[in-house]
């Protein structure tokens, strides 16, 4: 007899030790001679519980399948049993049965059921080995849940994955955060150390006219002393102490006293500026642990350009700052800050001429924050407008720009539900808007 015409799938080498074998079910064959009647006694063994068919084998090939579906059919049939029950089981199996290497891949042999089992589901498949010699069979139901147990592994290794792409994410984050982060310290170094110079200057002049004060209050006591009778000063030590005391006085009035009082708010002021510096400085460098929460726009758009003062001045690029009357919105205000004053180093980078102007402004519209960021640089060529916001695109030199900052700002402001927006002309300038919602669509982890 020869063997069934059956779908043969060849597992691939690297699969000689899986597939479905895992599957694999020990079924005894039955050969092409046995009686319908026998096979249908055997289909009722407790041992063949849950099969939905039975294989044919003839010298070791499989030949065909005989299902429960078919010979119930036959049963039922007025006089089946008489009419069929001595006849070989080939007259009634199945002669093109699904027939399976037993080391083809799951997802392979899923697709094969699926394609070639009839619905409703009447025959299980028959597995084979390499060289075709029956082995066993398979059960199209322990297929799926195989099949259903390998996407829940392979979908905990993507939850896995994703784990480690949002840590990646962070870090290339916090990366290009302390990469723009290292360009302003240099210049903030300068910034601190223009107020702390004239605090430190004003502190010593504070303490040397304290000094005389001190040494004058001291001559007076001791002057009042003598004159209450109280002291032990002698008639030339009075004559010092009375000398000594007019010399101070000339040092030491009610003018010098009001320059000192103007020297300490001078230094009060310096320290402050210090504190907004350091402060700014903190803002934007953390890594925002707190997350979302309720932020002036405004005034993450003033600490911004306090970051990036020292630029400012030092390419000479006038600020032109509108702002507007903009709610609080809930937002990441590092993230923010991030954002922003990558616009404005990019703005400043921009601009290669003595006539440098950046406007930054800021207003309310449909219940959304709008910030502008314009300038008036050399602007974007049309070919390269579409990439900006590509990773690792950039148009600076070699050792001047990671190509992250706008690919990170597209990304934090499409996080918080809002969009950036980019106009540019050549020879004329660059335009970004950001817009950003009152509350985030789609909060970051």
């Amino acid at each position: 007899m020869n063997p069934a015409q059956t779908m043969r799938v060849t597992a691939p080498a690297a699969a000689a030790h899986g597939g479905l074998r895992t599957v694999l079910r020990t079924t005894a064959p039955i050969a092409p001679a046995t009686s319908v009647i026998d096979v249908a006694q055997r289909i009722l063994d407790p041992q063949h519980e849950g099969l939905l068919s039975l294989p044919v084998v003839d010298e070791g090939r499989p030949v065909g399948t005989i299902s429960r579906y078919e010979l119930m059919r036959v049963f039922l049939m007025p006089y089946g049993r008489e009419l069929y029950g001595r006849r070989p089981i080939t007259s009634l199996m199945n002669a093109s049965p699904l027939v399976l290497d037993w080391a083809t891949p799951l997802d392979l042999a899923a697709r094969a059921i699926a394609t070639h089992i009839r619905s409703p589901i009447t025959d299980d498949f028959v597995l084979v080995d390499g060289a075709g010699a029956y082995v066993g069979t398979g059960v199209v139901l322990d297929v799926l849940r195989a099949v259903e147990a390998r996407l829940a592994e392979r979908g905990g290794e993507l939850e896995r994955a994703y784990a480690r792409l949002k840590s990646s994410q962070l870090q290339l984050v916090q990366s290009e955060k302390m990469a723009s982060l290292g360009q302003m310290v240099a210049g903030l170094v300068h910034e601190i150390n223009t107020p702390l110079g004239y605090v430190r200057n004003n502190v010593e002049m504070t303490r040397d006219a304290l000094g005389d004060t001190v040494r004058l209050v001291a001559s007076q006591q001791a002057v009042v002393d003598a004159l209450l009778g109280g002291g032990e000063v002698g008639e030339s030590g009075f004559e010092v102490h009375l000398a000594e005391i007019e010399m101070l006085r000339a040092r030491v009035d009610t003018a010098a006293l009001e320059d000192l009082r103007e020297l300490l708010d001078d230094t009060l002021h310096g320290v402050g500026q210090i504190g907004d510096l350091v402060l700014n400085l903190k803002d934007f460098s953390r890594l925002d642990q707190a997350g979302f929460q309720k932020a002036d726009v405004n005034k993450l758009v003033d600490g911004a350009l306090k970051i990036a003062q020292h630029l400012l001045r030092k390419s000479g690029v006038a600020v032109v700052r509108e702002a507007g009357d903009v709610p609080e919105i809930e937002c990441a205000p590092a993230q923010i800050n991030q954002v922003l004053l990558n616009l404005v180093g990019n703005a400043i980078q921009a601009i290669d001429h003595d006539r440098g102007r950046i406007l930054v402004r800021t207003q309310w519209l449909d219940g959304r924050a709008l910030i502008l960021v314009e300038d008036n640089g050399k602007g974007i060529a049309a070919e390269n407008l579409q990439r900006i916001f590509d990773p690792f695109f950039t148009t600076k030199p070699v050792g001047q720009g990671t190509g992250l900052g706008l690919a990170i700002s597209h990304q934090i402001v499409g996080q918080h539900g809002g969009t950036i927006r980019v106009a540019s002309k050549p020879g004329v300038g660059t335009r970004f808007l950001v817009v950003l919602p009152a509350a985030p669509t789609e909060k970051s982890a």
